[in-house]
């Protein structure tokens, strides 16, 4: 903006699982599925580094309603499609009984190269995440609200939770999806940085030696984007409904709004050490909402709803700025209700005490993902 004013605007990627109508296994994304939803949806859909999986990104959005329209609009393409074969997608995080080793990755040099790369780590990989970028021109002030932003990840992390099964068992996780994906290197939370040139530095090193093609291979909780002018974050697992997704977002929107408002003034965020911030990582994968975090200016635990009704207190003026209170607001209502997978174990419970097998209590949670993804359409 001419004042100087970053512009927030927002993206959102999602990844999603492809899994079979009638046996709710998963399923491999035929070409021509894949072909034909790029026909319909330009460059805003590809295929993911295993062959049951689909990215769907929306454009470059001015408001959460904006995005809702294109999500949508992305989201019941998708599923348009994949029934024509059978096939419905799913926005969890894990599937609750596929196996990792009877998947196969996606054909292409860029994946070929990962496996090779990372070995059996790249093979478990059977999970889905979303990432929200949100416009930061300024070089430096990415760095700046990477550093300050990471606070609150655990935060967005627990409201998102949706992977509580793996191979048919419960974890205890509310996300396992976080347990896989920290064993690949370069992840976890972004370390300190003074400023753009230090990030660069430290980035170009890394490519001088052959170990990463670009930034793109660093893969941080929260990130600034290696193609586009954002900060990304990483951390959440993916919504089955459309409009946790579209919270999630609001809450990253004004979260970094209202961090460069408070830097303006010259009132930054304290900026914590890793260490601090992930034991809240490793309670938000662990509890989701259902435990508290960690208040580091009191030096004591808080009940999750109200560390949320603080970030909704802080965040007042940004969310009436920028066109999301209901948004935001309907993050009270995911502590209340639970998280997703709050509600897989008790999709999972109910089919159980109804005299469902185990198998066939799995066969209800996925049942149950399949219409949370066309709930909010």
């Amino acid at each position: 903006m001419a004042d100087g004013t970053p512009p927030f605007t927002i993206g959102i990627e999602e990844e999603y699982l492809l899994v079979d109508q009638q046996t709710f296994k998963l399923a491999q994304a035929p070409d021509s599925l894949i072909e034909t939803c790029k026909a319909d949806l330009a460059g805003q859909v590809s295929p993911e580094f295993l062959q049951c999986q689909i990215e769907i990104g929306t454009g470059v959005c001015q408001t959460i309603g904006e995005a809702r329209k294109d999500l949508a609009h992305l989201r019941r393409t998708v599923a348009r499609h994949a029934a024509d074969y059978g096939l419905a997608p799913i926005a969890a995080s894990c599937h609750p009984f596929a196996d990792w080793k009877d998947q196969h990755h996606t054909d292409k040099e860029r994946y070929n190269k990962l496996r090779r790369d990372l070995a059996g780590v790249a093979r478990r990989m059977l999970i889905c995440g979303m990432h929200v970028h949100v416009g930061i021109p300024d070089e430096d002030m990415r760095i700046n609200l990477v550093n300050q932003l990471k606070y609150f990840l655990p935060h967005l992390h627990a409201l998102s939770t949706s992977s509580p099964y793996w191979q048919s068992e419960d974890t205890g996780m509310n996300s396992y999806r976080l347990t896989v994906f920290d064993n690949l290197p370069r992840t976890g939370l972004p370390p300190y940085m003074k400023d753009w040139a230090q990030f660069s530095s430290t980035v170009e090193t890394l490519i001088d030696l052959g170990l990463i093609e670009d930034a793109s291979k660093i893969w941080w909780d929260l990130r600034p984007s290696s193609k586009f002018p954002t900060i990304e974050s990483r951390i959440c697992d993916v919504a089955p409904r459309m409009e946790v997704t579209l919270t999630l977002a609001a809450l990253t929107q004004c979260l970094t709004r209202m961090l460069w408002r408070k830097s303006m003034d010259g009132d930054g965020w304290r900026v914590e050490q890793n260490f601090m911030i992930s034991e809240n990582r490793w309670r938000a994968q662990r509890y989701g909402v259902s435990e508290g975090l960690i208040d580091f200016g009191r030096k004591s635990l808080i009940p999750f709803a109200q560390a949320v009704d603080e970030i909704i207190e802080l965040i007042e003026e940004d969310a009436e700025a920028l066109s999301c209170v209901p948004e935001v607001l309907a993050a009270r209502e995911i502590v209340k209700t639970g998280t997703s997978a709050d509600q897989q174990r008790k999709v999972f419970a109910g089919a159980k005490d109804a005299g469902a097998s185990d198998q066939e209590a799995l066969n209800a949670v996925v049942e149950s993902l399949i219409a949370d993804f066309a709930a909010d359409l």
